[in-house]
């Protein structure tokens, strides 16, 4: 028994797995209030299904506000409240009767620090499969495995699997994060800026794993670093606060035209250093 097969039993608003539609994302004409502010102002944007989206932009802009709008992690904060648009596989996920446990199943989220639960390696994979009812020890450790290799992280760990997770390091503890969430069978991994705290050797195995999961999953991630942006990503955002102090998108499109041929001034001048 995978996820998949228990997930169908029961009506979570949300549309079949790997439903056949053009854009895995999309924001319409959104808004994000906390309380009285406007956090993120008037978004819109498609983000394509097996791509790397990059939200860029300075400290305070809504990145992660925004990035939080794709799996109702903003319903957390009790204040906030979101007007618009935002579909996952072309349903509108703030609809009545959308499941957010499922939501957050299958878009999934990695942190900007590392925080695996204080228990094995072994036990933090399976920690999602098990809450979803998989009890089958042969089924748990098929999906441990699994995961583990997708991350990168099998071959480190697979003679300590009953090891801690706190006692690897920074990058494993990271990639060990990932395998969580893949545990879980998800289609979207939203990552806020999940290089921040790791060195540079450490971060480039990050990029290169996001760079091999994109051949079955679609990947949002928020970054400061200007370099991985352009690396790793498909498609760029670029927002920036304006009067009001709200965040608004200033330009979005393929990453190799925002790097090299943005068509706003102030998309030059941030990439180029000038501000932020």
């Amino acid at each position: 028994m995978n996820i998949a097969d228990l997930v169908n039993e029961k009506n979570t608003g949300l549309p079949p797995k790997n439903a056949p539609v053009d854009g895995k994302l999309r924001l319409e004409q959104v808004n994000l209030y906390y309380g009285s502010f406007r956090a993120v102002k008037d978004l819109s944007l498609d983000i394509d299904t097996c791509s790397i989206t990059a939200i860029i932009g300075p400290s305070g802009c809504g990145k992660s506000s925004m990035l939080r709008l794709f799996n109702r992690m903003n319903d957390l904060i009790a204040s906030a409240r979101v007007e618009g648009l935002v579909e996952f596989d072309g349903v509108d996920i703030y609809q009545a009767g959308v499941d957010v446990v499922e939501l957050r199943k299958r878009v999934g989220m990695v942190f900007q620090k590392p925080n695996p639960f204080p228990m094995s390696i072994y036990d933090n994979v399976a920690f999602g499969p098990r809450r979803h009812g998989i009890r089958n020890k042969r089924a748990l450790d098929e999906i441990v495995e699994k995961s583990l290799v997708q991350a990168a992280l099998w071959d480190e760990v697979k003679d300590k699997l009953d090891q801690s997770g706190l006692s690897i390091s920074g990058g494993q503890q990271q990639r060990l994060c990932i395998a969580r969430v893949l545990a879980v069978e998800p289609e979207v991994i939203l990552m806020d800026e999940p290089c921040s705290a790791l060195d540079p050797i450490a971060t480039l195995k990050i990029e290169d794993l996001m760079r091999t999961l994109t051949s079955t999953y679609t990947i949002v991630i928020v970054t400061h670093n200007m370099q991985q942006a352009a690396r790793v990503s498909d498609m760029t955002a670029f927002l920036m606060v304006d009067d009001d102090r709200s965040g608004t998108l200033v330009e979005y499109g393929a990453t190799s035209e925002i790097f090299t041929n943005p068509k706003n001034q102030k998309t030059e001048d941030y990439i180029t250093g000038r501000f932020g």
